[in-house]
């Protein structure tokens, strides 16, 4: 039987955000292109994880409604969910191994899952999958380490690249990102901060005021 196959994801976590870029393609075997705006990026559990796979299309979903349902049963919790998911497979709980493979992310998490059961930590906080995901690795690394790009920036130009490299690869990119950019994070800090101190001098002349009060009235009743 011939199998649709979905093709490069490419992942990149750079200053608190974890970008996760995805290609729209969609073969059938090994020569036919069946499908050109294919969604292979997506949002689960309240926009909180995304994900993206490859491999064998019905097999990837199947994995990606199977880890869905153990991030509900864990309460969101990535990495427990993923081990979980693991562990079904060790023990032969699900029956099958599936031809398939996602990377999937939260605020804090980078994570590579594979539908023989393998959880992987990638290392620098870049990873890719697929036919085109050492072409897209390739790029990722090397634009991480000479430019100055956010994640997204970097995800999309890695995918971009690979699909100039490899026919199973196209350039309708679609790129989903989750985490806040360590800069709003200070600045939200520093707006906190500074919050805080103008409380404290609004409480400070208050105090002040209501200190001068009595003594004003005192001098009235003397007079």
């Amino acid at each position: 039987m011939t199998e649709f196959r979905g093709t490069t994801i490419c992942a990149v976590k750079r200053d608190g955000v974890t970008a996760i870029a995805g290609d729209g393609q969609v073969t059938m075997g090994e020569s036919v292109i069946f499908k050109n705006s294919a969604v292979k990026v997506r949002r689960i559990y309240g926009g909180k994880v995304i994900l993206g796979f490859a491999g064998s299309v019905t097999d990837a979903f199947s994995l990606s409604e199977r880890f869905e349902g153990m991030l509900n049963k864990f309460a969101g919790n990535l990495m427990r969910s993923a081990v979980e998911l693991a562990d079904l497979w060790r023990s032969d709980k699900i029956g099958r191994k599936l031809d398939a493979m996602m990377i999937t992310a939260d605020a804090d998490t980078l994570l590579i899952i594979s539908g023989t059961g393998e959880v992987i930590e990638p290392d620098g906080g870049i990873c890719a999958i697929g036919s085109g995901g050492n072409y897209a690795l390739a790029a990722a690394r090397a634009l991480y380490a000479e430019t100055v790009y956010d994640a997204e920036t970097i995800a999309r130009k890695a995918l971009k690249i690979a699909s100039e490299i490899c026919v199973y690869t196209n350039d309708n990119i679609r790129c989903e990102t989750v985490g806040e950019p360590m800069g709003t994070l200070q600045k939200s800090g520093k707006a906190e901060r500074a919050d805080a101190k103008g409380s404290e001098k609004k409480d400070g002349k208050a105090s002040e005021k209501s200190a001068k009060k009595p003594a004003k009235r005192k001098e009235k009743e003397g007079k």
